[in-house]
């Protein structure tokens, strides 16, 4: 048998579940005091995670795609890029987001409904919040290519799911970035459901980051729990990207220890016990045994670090909280340059309904 073209997918894991080393770390994450801040950063994603959920529960945030469980993916990508880069996150990517410099207050106003908080005070290159499935892959891939059209050391990344990885968009990307060679970085973070749909249903690929080599893309799968891991993977990726290798698929393996929004309830569809296993592998519990064995950390670090974290999330809340409602009229305002005619009886008739309910409040 003649055999045209054989692959393998590389698998990256350095801190077992347990915080110890499987592996001989990476030079460039071998101190484990570089790890500390990001570990922190961590720490402070779960506490506005919570904090988050509890303000939906009690009617003072929309629906809200929790990140639970995804703290060392995400802030191991955001840690990753440079702030010229570009970054197109799908809609729960906060602790990427929060490394590039987006305020959790812009995060709160977008789930409670004001697209304002998609007018990012940091990363003004970056792009929103997309709620569509892996559209945003296509978008990346694009940014991608005027990287490379204009001989700019720039990377594009993009996130989506599992479920995402299923998408025609994403194909689309990967095959451009393929084609033309791009300095595109997709990353795919496999938390092991697609809202209902289990893994297992979603493709019949051994790993989802073969998908990538089809488009003839460097494809890797990581330990999406191993913060270590994630840096590695991404350090490569960038690294490709930056000297004209072209780009990658990482696929991250991690897992949603919460519903896949307040709108959902994961119970009706997973076992008990599966989430408990989760538990056991979650990226806080090995990174503190990590750093406390190295003498880094401990409880009293925490506790004190925790009611930080609880303190900087509050005055973003309140931020929030105290962001004055635009008018109406403003769903309208930012449609069109020139409107026309039936969208400007639209909105007077809104702003007349919406005086007149004022009205009837003031009695």
């Amino acid at each position: 048998m003649t055999v045209a073209a054989q692959f393998e997918i590389e698998y990256l894991q350095y801190l077992g579940p347990d915080g110890k080393p499987v592996a001989e770390l990476p030079q460039a994450f071998r101190d484990p005091a570089t790890l500390l801040p990001l570990f922190k950063q961590m720490l402070y994603v779960r506490t506005f995670d919570t904090k988050s959920i509890a303000l939906q529960r009690t009617g003072k945030l929309g629906t809200y795609a929790a990140c639970l469980g995804h703290e060392a993916t995400h802030v191991g990508i955001g840690a990753s890029m440079r702030p010229e880069d570009v970054f197109a996150p799908s809609y729960r990517e906060y602790g990427a987001q929060f490394m590039r410099g987006v305020r959790p207050r812009e995060v709160l106003l977008y789930w409670g409904g004001d697209e304002r908080g998609n007018d990012f005070q940091g990363p003004k290159n970056d792009y929103p919040w997309c709620v569509p499935i892996s559209t945003q892959c296509l978008m990346a891939s694009g940014a991608a290519l005027s990287f490379k059209l204009r001989k700019q050391d720039r990377v594009a990344v993009a996130c989506c799911g599992d479920g995402g990885s299923s998408k025609t968009d994403f194909y689309a990307a990967l095959n451009s970035a393929g084609a033309y060679s791009l300095p595109l970085v997709l990353c795919v973070i496999n938390n092991g459901w697609a809202i209902s749909v289990p893994r297992a249903a979603q493709t019949g690929a051994q790993t989802l980051a073969q998908k990538g080599i089809a488009g003839g893309l460097h494809c890797l799968q990581v330990d999406g729990n191993d913060l270590v891991a994630v840096l590695e993977a991404m350090r490569r990726a960038t690294l490709r990207a930056r000297n004209g290798e072209g780009g990658s698929v990482i696929e991250f393996m991690t897992y949603r220890l919460h519903d896949h929004t307040t709108a959902d309830d994961a119970r009706r569809y997973r076992g008990e016990d599966e989430v408990k296993a989760a538990w056991t592998r979650e990226p806080m519990l090995r990174l503190r045994q990590y750093l406390t064995d190295a003498k880094l950390w401990d409880e009293a670090q925490e506790k004190a670090w925790l009611e930080e974290c609880g303190r900087l999330v509050d005055i973003e809340i309140n931020a929030y909280l105290e962001t004055k409602v635009q008018p109406v009229e403003a769903m309208f305002d930012y449609l069109y340059g020139d409107p026309p005619p039936d969208l400007l009886a639209q909105r007077a008739a809104a702003i007349a309904l919406d005086k007149a309910a004022l009205e009837k409040r003031n009695g």
